[in-house]
Parts: structure tokens; sequence; C-alpha cells
């Protein structure tokens, strides 16, 4: 086949598969069997396998996966992806819809509701009508570029025709996994004696961010889109743009309606209360939203939310079940967690088998007894909960229950300190759990971020008694990690390489990897900020200490102790040897006795060039303070757009000097002063 040919039939290829997608997906009809599109989807693939040159991004053949992402660029939303303000009353509603009203003017509005889906915010970008990236929500300001995963979704169009389509738009959906393919995929695991994944949202979540796409597309994910964004929008309502998202081939939940006042979004709200449970994934409440746009311009926005839009949360479901059973289990800070065993009871979708019961105290205030008929809710869908007893079924012969009193991993006889609810293992040295949890907690994402080693690799390492510190892990050999169930070479190398780069980690990360109880990720970095190095922090007094930002008595004392113990100190002495890093690096120090020594700053609104936390961050690095409430003795109040109003007029009040985003941005470059 010469080039022209392959071309030509590629390009009828590609039609064929999506114009049959569509009608699949789309319509719920099929003109051809399964085996007919699997044969046409398989000599696409061929063809483009053989003439390279014409394998486009809009291609089928791109939902099949095949490409491995080994990490995930951070992106910049163009349109921040804010979050909605929540209730769960009709009275807090009229209370909403009263403010609408208010700040428009008039009651000449209506309103477009749709249901809120329990999975993964996603936005979707396309240029000149092909998808070129998918981000996830993250943090509102940034999230990680997922497309290779995205382009596996079949519903979500890898091009789109037709009439008046903007050259760039933007799409926001809501990708999840359907009940049917959740349950069948836990059905599989159990098979193969793997653990139970725990609920279909966190499960879309872990598959957006696998790093090869071809799994991901195993994996059956769907999505929903409820948005269109542009520069200069071209439709005068939501709904509108909604309409032309259908006329475009995008997967839109037929759930949706238009409300011509409060009344008709309440009787919409009661009539999906419990038709929601039959769709095909979950939902956690109904979100509201002025439909005009130009409607939507006057409300504006808060802080943290749009004005013109809300979400009612509905009330989560309650279900009765029987209390089989207490276990036991052991934190990495030895805390002991009881957890509730359940005869199983279908739950907001998911088969729940267990609930936490969080402490002593909570086993009391409830009366628990076993064999007990107890109450079962999901807080906000999703952790399960007790919350009551049903005292009229009660077992004549049952007993009040008792808390352990001795750890179940390791026999040690438990502790409680006066005014705490939870029970410890003070065996630190010797509890497994406790052993394997600090090493989790060392390699977490935000601490030594090691990602190629999981909760079971750290299993076997300990079982082998090849880890049982953390500095085990720089100590291990490729024969160590070869010899372990389901290594081979590539995993491990993987595996080696990732521990060699956890050596580049900054102080702060490292500070907080060791663990000590109460010092956090935000705690670890002001010590690390403060005290320079972990010398100055070991060797620092309690008064020394408490004088540290955020340091109070406990953290104090945590600190002391922790750097007293023998064994911690030779732990230290290892990873020192090793080479982490255990000093704030000196450009970091140069710049945090800087241009903006000695100045306070607060920090409100949205911004171009950061988000919050790395404007804090670069305060900090600079020597400056970042504070969290505005008095007469701030220096600046740093405002970026759709800043609040309260903070904008108390800081006028106070005569606080109020500095834009490129104000302080010369600042830094000028040396303190704003150009």
């Amino acid at each position: 086949m010469i080039e022209e040919e392959a071309k030509q039939r590629i390009d009828e290829l590609i039609e064929l598969v999506n114009y049959h997608n569509n009608l699949y997906y789309q319509q719920d009809t099929s003109e051809i069997t399964d085996y007919q599109f699997d044969m046409m989807l398989e000599e696409l693939v061929r063809l483009e396998q053989q003439f390279p040159q014409f394998k486009y991004p809009y291609s089928p053949s791109q939902r099949v996966g095949g490409s491995v992402t080994k990490s995930f660029r951070t992106v910049r939303h163009k349109y921040p992806m804010l979050s909605l303000g929540n209730t769960y009353s009709t009275d807090e509603l009229i209370d909403f819809d009263n403010r609408v009203k208010k700040l428009l003017g008039h009651s000449n509005y209506r309103y477009f509701c749709e249901l809120k889906f329990d999975g993964v915010a996603l936005s979707l970008s396309y240029e000149d009508g092909i998808l070129t990236q998918a981000v996830t929500r993250g943090d509102g300001s940034k999230g990680d570029d997922i497309t290779a995963n995205a382009r596996t979704i079949k519903t979500l169009p890898l091009r789109i025709t037709g009439n008046n389509i903007p050259q760039i738009f933007e799409v926001r959906g809501e990708a999840f996994m359907p009940n049917e393919v959740f349950h069948q995929l836990n059905a599989e695991r159990e098979a193969n004696g793997e653990v139970a994944l725990a609920n279909p949202r966190n499960t879309a979540s872990g598959t957006l961010k696998m790093q090869d796409s071809a799994v991901v597309a195993k994996r059956n994910l769907d999505c929903y889109v409820y948005s269109l964004m542009m520069e200069n929008p071209s439709f005068p309502t939501h709904s509108e743009s909604i309409a032309a998202l259908e006329k475009w081939g995008f997967n839109v939940s037929k759930t949706y309606a238009q409300c011509n006042d409060i009344n008709a979004v309440i009787e919409y709200i009661d009539h999906w209360a419990t038709l929601r449970f039959e769709l095909p994934l979950e939902t956690d409440g109904i979100v509201v939203k002025v439909d005009s746009f130009s409607d939507q311009e006057i409300l504006g926005f808060t802080a943290k939310s749009p004005r013109w839009a809300i979400a009612y949360k509905y009330k989560s479901e309650n279900k009765p079940t029987v209390l089989k059973s207490i276990s036991y289990q052991v934190g990495r800070t030895g805390a002991i967690t009881p957890v509730a065993n359940l005869e199983p009871v279908l739950l907001a979708g998911t088969t729940v088998k267990r609930a936490s019961l969080h402490n002593a105290n909570e086993i009391e205030r409830l009366g628990l007894r076993i064999g007990d008929t107890i109450f079962i809710e999901k807080g906000g869908e999703i952790i399960p909960k007790v919350t009551g007893i049903d005292i009229t079924k009660r077992r004549q012969d049952s007993q009040p229950l008792k808390f352990i009193e001795n750890c179940p991993e390791c026999g040690t006889r438990l502790m409680r300190q006066p005014g705490e609810a939870i029970h410890y293992c003070p065996n630190i040295k010797g509890c497994p759990p406790q052993i394997k949890g600090r090493i989790q907690h060392f390699i977490h994402r935000d601490t030594m971020d090691i990602d190629s080693i999981g909760e079971r690799t750290i299993a076997l390492l300990f079982e082998q008694q090849l880890v049982l510190t953390p500095a085990d892990l720089y100590k291990l050999q490729y024969d160590d990690i070869i010899s372990l169930e389901g290594f081979k070479d590539l995993s491990t190398r993987n595996l080696l390489a990732g521990i060699e780069n956890s050596k580049n980690s900054g102080f702060e990360r490292v500070l907080f990897a060791l663990g000590i109880r109460y010092v956090g990720k935000t705690v670890a970095e002001k010590l690390a900020y403060h005290f320079r190095n972990i010398d100055g922090i070991a060797s620092a007094s309690y008064e020394e200490l408490i004088e540290a930002p955020e340091i109070g008595d406990r953290i104090a004392k945590s600190i002391l102790s922790f750097f007293e113990d023998a064994d911690n100190q030779q732990l230290i002495a290892e990873l020192k040897e090793i080479g982490l890093n255990f000093e704030v690096k000196q450009e970091a120090v140069n710049l945090g006795n800087g241009s903006l020594s000695g100045m306070t700053f607060v920090v409100s609104g949205v911004f171009q060039s950061f988000d919050r936390e790395e404007l804090k961050n670069t305060i900090k690095q600079h020597g400056g303070k970042v504070m969290n409430g505005i008095s007469g003795k701030l220096n600046y109040l740093l405002a970026g757009e759709k800043m609040g109003p309260s903070k904008l007029k108390k800081a006028t009040d106070l005569g606080v000097e109020i500095i834009s985003e490129q104000q302080f941005i010369s600042m830094i470059e000028g040396n303190g002063s704003i150009q």
C-alpha cells in the first residue's frame, strides 16, 4: 500500500470508528457487531504502525493506550477551578436565592440544575477541535497533566467537527468509574487474593494517575461534562452552552433541568433524592447555577467560590446492620484505632463491611455491644461511620464492650495520656506496624517521594529483615530486591533509582520524613527555615524551640524527646553519612536573609504567576514572614484578583499598604523596594 492509499484508508477508518463509537456510547445503539468494530480498530492500529506519519492525536487508536508517563507535569489552569459553597438545607437555598435577587436587583432569572457527580474533576482543552490537554483539578489553581490517560476514555471526543466551533475552548467534566465496572474490578481482585479497592471515586482518581495508559484503558473510565469556557462566550446562557456541548458529541448527563424559580429547584432536588441511586455512578448532591452568563458576571465571586452557584448536599443515607466484632489497628505513631466489623450492607451504592469507631470514648458514647443492630452512614458519602444503636433489638445476654488493654500486634500494655482520647502502644522500637508505618511515612509523596516502593514492598523488605529503619533503604542492593516476590530486572532498577533520587529532597522534606510526633509538613518547614539545619534543631533548648513560628509546648517537648533518643541520633548520623540534606541550601539561606527580611505579609486573592502557597514560600525564602490576619503591625497586604472585600476594607482602615502581584515581583527583583 502506498502512502496516499494508506492516508486515505486511515482517514476513512478514523471516521468509521468514531461514528460507531458515538452510536454505541452516546445513542445506545449499534449498526455492527463488536467483532466488526474490533477488526476496524485493529486495522487502523496496524496501518498507523506501518505509516506513523499518519498517526494523529485524535485517532481513536489513542483510546487503546500504550504510552508510559514517568511523572505528571504540573499545569496552571487558565481558569481557576473553584470549589462551591455547600448547604444541606432548603432554607439555606432560599437564602441563597434571596441573595441572588438582591445582588441582581431583579427576579427575572432562571436556574440550571445538575447532579453533583462523585468523580475526578478534569479541565479539557481543545484547539482547532482537537483535544490537546487534560488536567486534574489539583488545588484549583494548578493540576496534573494526564492527557494520555484521558484519551483512553471512550466517551471523551478526541476531535470534534461542525460549524461555529470556537478555535480554543475548555470543557470541565467529571471522570468516574461506573459502579458496575468498580464491582467487577473488585471481584477480580478478590479472586486473585488482592485487597479490594475502597470506592469508585478513589479508584478513578488512582487510575488517572497510573503511568501506563494501556492499563488505564482497561479500567473503562467514563466522563460527564458540565461546563464550557472560553475567552469570549458565544452563548448567553449556561443551558445553551450545554446544548452546544451535546451537539458537538460530548457526554452530558441527561439528568439536568432548567428551573424558573427556587421552588422548581427544590422540586428537582426532591425528584432525584432516591432516583440518583439508580444511576451508574455515585452522586452526593445537586449543583444549582444561575443560568445567564451576564447575571453570573454581575454576581461575581467570593475569595473561594462563585456567588452564582451553590451545591445542595443530600443528607447521608443511613441503614441498619449488625455489629459482628471489633478489630484494632495500630498506626505508625502507635495510635490504636478500633474498627467495627459488620454484616455487609449496601450503602450509597457500595457494600460496607467495616466502619471506623475512632477511639474508646466513641465506643463508650455509643454504648456498643457485639451483636447490636447499629446504624451506618457514609460521612460525605465516602467514609462509613456508626451513628447509633437500635436498643430494642439488643440481645439479652450481650455484654458491654471493654477496650483492649494490650497491643494486638506486640502484646505491650497500652498507654493513654491524661486528657487524650487515643490509646497508644509505647513499644515504638519493637511493634511491627509502627516500624513499617514509619518507613511508609518516610517514602511518602510529601516526604522523600520514593514512588517506586509501596506498602506491600515495605512489608516484604521488613519480613526479610532487609529494612528495619529508613536508613536501611539506602543499603539495599540489586540482589536483595530481585529476590523478592513479583520483582523483575526493570522494577528492581526503578526501585533503586527512586531511592537514589530521593537524596535530592530538601531539608524540610527530610525533617518531616523523620516522623517526629506532632511535626507535620508545615511545622517541618517552619523549623527548617528557622534553625537552618538539623544540628540547630537537635541542640535547641525548650525556650529556643517555642520561639520558632507555630511551635508550642506539646511540639517542643516532642522534639526534645525525639533528639534525646540514642536510636534517633544513630538514624540521623546514618542518613547524614548516606548523603541526605540536613540543612537549608545556601541559596535559600541567602534569600532568607535577603530582600524581604523583616517584612510581614498577608496574601489574599487569586494570582496570575503564583498560587498562594508558592507566594507564601517565596516570601519566606526571601526573609519575609507570612501572617494569618490583618493588624496595624502588618507591612503589606498582597492583593490578588477576587480578594474578599472585608480584608481590603480592614487593611485600608488600618493604613496597611496594599500591593499588587507585579509590585511584589518588583520588590523581589529590586532588593525590597517597590518599583
